[in-house]
């Protein structure tokens, strides 16, 4: 099938291609009138710009490329999301890649991005390693890192203050009344690093014992944390507050509570992290704490199109703060234990 041109449509249109090719880039030299007469041909002639065409004589595509390590994530499609509407807003568009299971997909869908002649990449990193598995690329096109924090990395990145995040939530259920609280879903990303420090550090304030259920899981999923819960729950529960290092373990948490008789808040409080849209939903109401998704996501493209545009150099470390969202899952202790 034969795309239709330009000159196609100047043809049906009776003008000349320059006239349609002003029309469509609004330039002051063509009437409202005939600009609107060849827009609406366009669409009716199913007209479609040739971007490839056109980058190679702007020297630039309008197109940023986001890398995710799962997209049936939640809170990587909600990310996603605020991303795309606001490298939109600027004229962007956006191409969305997977980078799971691991660092080898990861590098190639950057070089698949870099292939594509983006302007910039966004990128939620794999983990600690991605840095160093991707620099040879990520140093040829404006990057920024999204989400995780790569400490003193002399990269760009947007991240919220994990252990401020998890430090909040420890001292709100100390002020529940809970003395022994559990912290479940502890992974080696740099991320969950720094939200088990920020737990660890409220327990040390508070004179609390410090108690894990680690995750050998290579990401949070609803089933992950299903099946690490029924684990948890095979043995003695000797506590009275779950602190789950995300809201998917969170979520798996509960539907393993739910198969076993646990009752959530009367039996045992739960705090999840991420606020992702689901924990809002009636019979789950999960208390969490809230990463600013739409902040994060609008500063680091802010922040890419400056490299793009403006070519600034060097990098910026931009950590955002984090707040406690108060739901059902949580209850106060008729007395301290």
């Amino acid at each position: 099938m034969k795309s239709v041109t330009l000159k196609d449509v100047a043809k049906a249109a009776g003008v000349s291609y320059a006239t349609v090719s002003r029309a469509l880039s609004g330039s002051p030299q063509i009437g409202s009138e005939t600009r609107e007469r060849i827009i609406k041909l366009c669409d009716e002639m199913g007209y479609t710009t040739n971007y490839v065409a056109r980058s190679m004589v702007m020297k630039k595509t309008d197109l940023i490329g986001l890398v995710v390590p799962s997209i049936d994530n939640q809170f990587m499609s909600e990310l996603a999301y605020y991303a795309e509407m606001s490298a939109r807003a600027h004229g962007y568009n956006i191409m969305l890649c997977n980078s799971g299971p691991d660092l080898k997909q990861e590098k190639t869908v950057v070089k698949l991005l870099l292939g594509r002649q983006v302007d910039g990449i966004l990128i939620v990193p794999q983990g600690p390693k991605t840095y160093e598995n991707i620099r040879a690329y990520t140093d040829q096109v404006p990057t920024v890192f999204l989400s995780e924090n790569l400490r003193d990395q002399p990269q760009s990145y947007v991240a919220a203050d994990n252990s401020r995040g998890t430090y909040i939530g420890t001292k709100y259920l100390y002020e529940l009344g809970h003395r022994s609280i559990l912290y479940f879903g502890r992974r080696h990303s740099t991320t969950h690093q720094l939200r088990a420090e920020g737990y660890m550090k409220a327990c040390q304030e508070l004179g609390l014992r410090q108690r894990f259920f680690n995750s050998e899981f290579s990401r949070s999923s609803i089933n992950n944390g299903y099946q690490l819960a029924k684990e948890l729950f095979s043995q003695p529960i000797d506590y009275t507050a779950v602190f789950a290092s995300t809201d998917s373990n969170a979520l798996g948490i509960l539907k393993a509570a739910d198969e076993m008789h646990i009752d959530i808040p009367g039996h045992l409080s739960l705090i999840g992290f991420d606020n992702i849209p689901s924990t809002a939903l009636p019979r789950i109401e999960l208390t969490t704490i809230e990463q600013p998704k739409r902040d994060m996501a609008v500063q680091a493209v802010d922040m890419l199109r400056d490299k793009i545009e403006n070519g600034t150099q060097g990098y910026v470390h931009q950590i955002l703060l984090p707040s406690l969202v108060k739901r059902g899952t949580c209850r106060a202790l008729d007395a301290v234990v």
